[in-house]
């Protein structure tokens, strides 16, 4: 397994169709593209209870199982561009394809990376008009609540043609096995689910070789411990 420690990815702008993932497989990415991002300091929500999403949960039974959004996807241009890259992929499903330097000025990012979530539900809303929120997950692990949470969420932005952006950190493995390493932090973006949510697909902008993989909600959840994400 081969970790790179600094990459600065070529430019690749691709359509993205409604097909299941091409790519499996490949080594895993190394942690040092996107620069240091900083939790939230407050949750935004407050974290759920059990209760308050049981119903919703149930609900996503009735609904369609899978859905995946059409989208442009185009690799981040710096390591440490991936806020950018993330953002302007969600965008791009609702028809708004901006630069990512013109993203990046929006969100704030340097080369420490971009602070938080908070700052891309704030240029998401600003620029797609829509009705973006922001969730943390606060601690270490996700709680049960904070899983459940994150499937509703995604089902929910998804079928509204929001992508969800999300703020990691670590290690997490994807559905074929593949691992995939962003020890300093990393944002990326959900662009459909199936299995009514339980597993989600994303597009990865730190590798056009790895752009797409499908992940199950939980291990996301835990991959966003300590931060949040936007939808």
């Amino acid at each position: 397994m081969t970790f790179v420690s600094r990459w600065l990815p070529a430019i690749t702008e691709t359509p993205i169709r409604k097909t299941a993932l091409g790519i499996a497989g490949l080594a895993v990415v190394g942690g040092a593209f996107a620069g240091p991002a900083i939790a939230m300091d407050t949750p935004t929500p407050a974290s759920p209870t059990a209760a308050s999403v049981t119903a919703d949960i149930k609900d996503l039974d009735k609904r369609a199982p899978s859905k995946v959004l059409d989208y442009q996807y185009k690799a981040q241009e710096n390591f440490y561009y991936c806020a950018p890259a993330a953002t302007r992929i969600a965008l791009s499903a609702q028809g708004h394809t901006p630069s990512q330097d013109d993203v990046a000025s929006q969100l704030g990012t340097t080369e420490a990376g971009t602070n938080s979530a908070e700052d891309t539900t704030r240029v998401l809303n600003k620029a797609g008009g829509s009705d973006y929120k922001t969730v943390a997950i606060p601690d270490t692990t996700a709680k049960p609540a904070e899983m459940d949470r994150l499937q509703v969420d995604i089902v929910n932005a998804i079928d509204a043609k929001r992508p969800v952006v999300m703020n990691i950190k670590g290690t997490a493995t994807d559905v074929d096995g593949t691992p995939h390493s962003y020890e300093g932090g990393h944002y990326l973006t959900v662009v459909g689910y199936d299995d009514h949510g339980r597993k989600v697909k994303i597009a990865d902008p730190a590798n056009p070789n790895q752009s797409e993989y499908w992940m199950s909600t939980i291990t996301l959840a835990n991959w966003a411990a300590e931060r949040g994400y936007s939808a």
